[in-house]
This record gives C-alpha cells, sequence and structure tokens, in this order.
C-alpha cells in the first residue's frame, strides 16, 4: 500500500501552522456616485507573538490565508446608515492579553457574534458563550460567575472550545468556573488582578481586552454596511440588521383579519383571530431576552428561553417544524448531559465507560427517566422564532412540551390557525413585525 500523502502529524501540525499572508497592509473601499466618491481607509490588524509579526493565523479551515482590517479613515453615508467612525473599536481590534497562538478567523468572528448579542443585553451581567457563529449558551445572572454558570449549563458540550464573551470585568471566581472546560477565547472588558495568572493555566486561551465595551450600546440601533463575497468575486451590499422589538411595549399582540371565500357561492366573509391571553411580566422578560438572542442565530432558527437564559437552540435548518424539533431535541439532551455532569463529574455519554455497561446503562436511565419528567427543562419556557410560522405544527411542537409564549415576527397566511392553535392552549404570543433572518 502507498504510504499516505497525509501523515497524523501533519494533520495535527495544520492547526498550529501559520498561513502565509500576502494581503496588503492596507485597503480601500470607494463607493462612486457619479462625481461623488466616499472611500473608507483600512489597515492590517497584526499581533507579535513568540517573535512572530502576523495577522490572523488562517482563515475558516487551515489553508485558507486570511486578514483582518480595521477602520482608520473615511465615512459612508448611505441614506441614513453611516459606517461607524473610525477609533470606535471591538471587535476589529481586540487587545490579545494572552495567546498561545495567533487568533484565527473564527476566534475574531464568534467574538464579533458575541457581541453582536451582548449589545442588547448590557444590564445585567451577562455571557455569550459562541461556537461556529451560532450561541451556544447566553444567560443573565445576579452576578458574572452565575451568567456564565448559566450560559455553560445550557450547552456545555457544544461550548467545548467556544467563545466567551462576558460584559462585566472578568473576576476570579468567573475565571474559576472558565478554566474548568476548554475554551478558545475569552473577552471582557478587564481583568481583575489574578484572573490572567488562572488563564495561564491554559496554553493557548486567546485571553482579550475590549476596554471600551460599555459603548456596545451604541450600535444597538446603528446600521452599518455589510459585505458579502460571492463565489465569483461579486458583492452583495446589504445594511445590517438591528432589532426593533427591545421591550415589552415594542411587541404586538397576535391579530390578523382572515378573508374567506366560500367555494361553492364565492360568498367572501372575513373573521378577525386575536391572541386570548397577554404574556405575563415574567414571560415577557424572557420573550424580550430570546428576541434579541435570536438576532445572533442563523436562520431558520427556533430557540426555547426561561428565566433570562437559553434551554434549547436550533439552527440553521431549512423547515420551522424541524428546528422546532431539533431545539427541543437539544434542551433533552443536553438536560440529561447536565444531571450526569452534576451527579457525576462526567458526561452522560461516558457514563457506561466510566462505571461499566450495566451500570453506567442503569445510571443514564434513571437519568433519562428524570430528564422526561422534567420535559428537558422547557415548561414554562418562551419559544422564539425568527421568522412566521407558516402553520399551526411548528408551534405545537412547543406547546406539547409546555412552553407558555411565543414571539414571532407574524405575517403569515395562516397566522389565524397559529392564534387558534395558541388560544385553545392558553398559549401567549406577540408578534414582532420584524423578521430575524441571518444567514
Amino acid at each position: 500500500m502507498d504510504k499516505p500523502v497525509t501523515t497524523q502529524k501533519d494533520l495535527k501540525a495544520a492547526y498550529k501552522t501559520l498561513e502565509a499572508d500576502h494581503f496588503a497592509p492596507r485597503m480601500e473601499i470607494s463607493f462612486i456616485d457619479g462625481d461623488t466618491r466616499q472611500t473608507l481607509h483600512y489597515e492590517k490588524v497584526t499581533w507579535n507573538i513568540g517573535g512572530q509579526e502576523k495577522g490572523l493565523r488562517y482563515g475558516e479551515n487551515p489553508g485558507q490565508e486570511a486578514a483582518l482590517y480595521r477602520l482608520t479613515d473615511g465615512n459612508l453615508v448611505l441614506g441614513d446608515v453611516q459606517m461607524l467612525q473610525p477609533g470606535r473599536y471591538l471587535a476589529s481590534v481586540p487587545e490579545l492579553l494572552q495567546s498561545g497562538k495567533h487568533p484565527g478567523k473564527t476566534n475574531v468572528t464568534d467574538t464579533d457574534n458575541a457581541l453582536n448579542i451582548l449589545r442588547y443585553l448590557m444590564e445585567k451581567p451577562t455571557c455569550v458563550i459562541v461556537k461556529h457563529n451560532n450561541p451556544c449558551g447566553v444567560a443573565t445572572g445576579t452576578t458574572l460567575a452565575e451568567a456564565y454558570y448559566r450560559a455553560n449549563k445550557a450547552d456545555r458540550l457544544a461550548a467545548f472550545g467556544g467563545a466567551i464573551a462576558l460584559n462585566r470585568d472578568c473576576d476570579l471566581e468567573t475565571a474559576r468556573l472558565i478554566v474548568q472546560n476548554y475554551a478558545e477565547v475569552v473577552v471582557a472588558p478587564d481583568f481583575a488582578p489574578g484572573v490572567l495568572d488562572v488563564f495561564a493555566t491554559k496554553k493557548n486561551l486567546r485571553v482579550f481586552r475590549i476596554r471600551n465595551m460599555a459603548r456596545l450600546t451604541d450600535f444597538v440601533a446603528r446600521h452599518v454596511v455589510d459585505f458579502k463575497s460571492l463565489i465569483d468575486g461579486g458583492i452583495v451590499v446589504q445594511t445590517s440588521f438591528c432589532a426593533n422589538a427591545r421591550k415589552p411595549g415594542d411587541f404586538m399582540p397576535a391579530y390578523c383579519h382572515r378573508k374567506m371565500t366560500d367555494k361553492a357561492t364565492g360568498t367572501v366573509s372575513y373573521k378577525d383571530y386575536q391572541i386570548k391571553r397577554l404574556p405575563t411580566a415574567k414571560e415577557y422578560e424572557d420573550l424580550v431576552f430570546g428576541w434579541l438572542v435570536e438576532a445572533g442565530v442563523t436562520s431558520n432558527s427556533v430557540l426555547y428561553v426561561k428565566d433570562g437564559a437559553t434551554v434549547g437552540i436550533g439552527t440553521g435548518e431549512q423547515d420551522r417544524v424541524g428546528v422546532a424539533e431539533i431545539a427541543r431535541d437539544k434542551a433533552y439532551t443536553k438536560h440529561a448531559d447536565w444531571i450526569a455532569w452534576e451527579a457525576y463529574g462526567k458526561p452522560f455519554n461516558d457514563l457506561r465507560l466510566v462505571f461499566g455497561e450495566e451500570d453506567g446503562a442503569k445510571k443514564q436511565a434513571e437519568i433519562m427517566e428524570r430528564t422526561r419528567a422534567e420535559k428537558g427543562g422547557l415548561p414554562g419556557c418562551a419559544m422564539v422564532s425568527d421568522a412566521f410560522f407558516p402553520f399551526r405544527d411548528g408551534a405545537e411542537v412547543g406547546i406539547r412540551e409546555g412552553i407558555t409564549s411565543i414571539v414571532q415576527p407574524g405575517g403569515a397566511l395562516r397566522d389565524w390557525d397559529v392564534i387558534a392553535c395558541c388560544n385553545a392552549a392558553n398559549v401567549a404570543m406577540v408578534f414582532t413585525g420584524q423578521r430575524s433572518f441571518r444567514h
């Protein structure tokens, strides 16, 4: 047999290799309208790590060159949309306090999406854990440590190797919880004395400081220009998304005016459908929280949230029923895993390996029995959808698990059917009037 071209050593080395960088040190992007030219000026960001001056280690994958640029001059005015003025840096110039190796593109984009969610959640101590540009867990707390604990609890397995974003200075209690697991990135406004010593026990943990994180609130309703490259070098340009519904008063009680035509006679009649029960104050809190987290989840998506924390997150599916089921199934799976972790300090799937086939299987069966009894923590949750439910079957997935409220954009032809479904189950539902697709 011929020797493989790629060895195991080569595979491991790929993740540590610094790719060549053929990107220019500066970049300009111009928009031209007649005699008017608006130009944005950028410069490449680099770090000196171990004597090597380099920007990003690689792109989304080893073998892909990548570069990070920051805006240094110029502005772009398109109607009421403006690029942010240079010098107001957040994700584009993180202060690197610790790094075993140069950051990769994913480290930066995961950090950016965590900030994209955090901008709406700055009032309370909040933790956002992102993996592959989707949140694994998001939670608020009375303390930062509690917020991290609850965010990690939401999906401990997915959080492995993720980016952890904190909206308060990282204290020792939070740091000691973080190093119990493996993370690629921790970002915070600052770090208390002794925290970096704790993080130093994790060789390749990248520690980013963004001192001006409080300015995230400036981004809540500020649109910028978003660029997407196509396969042939073409570019799609759009204004960035901002969530319009950010407090209970921004939501609309679910309502629709249905037009009905009798097929036999052609007679047209109309009927109003309106949600019977409005959300409680507590439900409104979760509906707002869930809708703002939704801004950072790829579509199609469905979220279940309760008590200011995510319980199940379904992402990137083609159909809305399927993603509601995935979010449900993840809630059950992660609930069972957390029970195992709290009881035995081991993942659910490792119990048979640790305790033997018979004893491990017994423990797993007991955990699953409890998980099913508790329905994965879903009873009392708010259900969140980034687009309307075209039929009642999507909402029914959550209703069967005991959710008590729903937030969705509204606007489907069969809104009346979904409203009727919620009314029959005594579930509150509100509309945002705004879709939250993210691709």
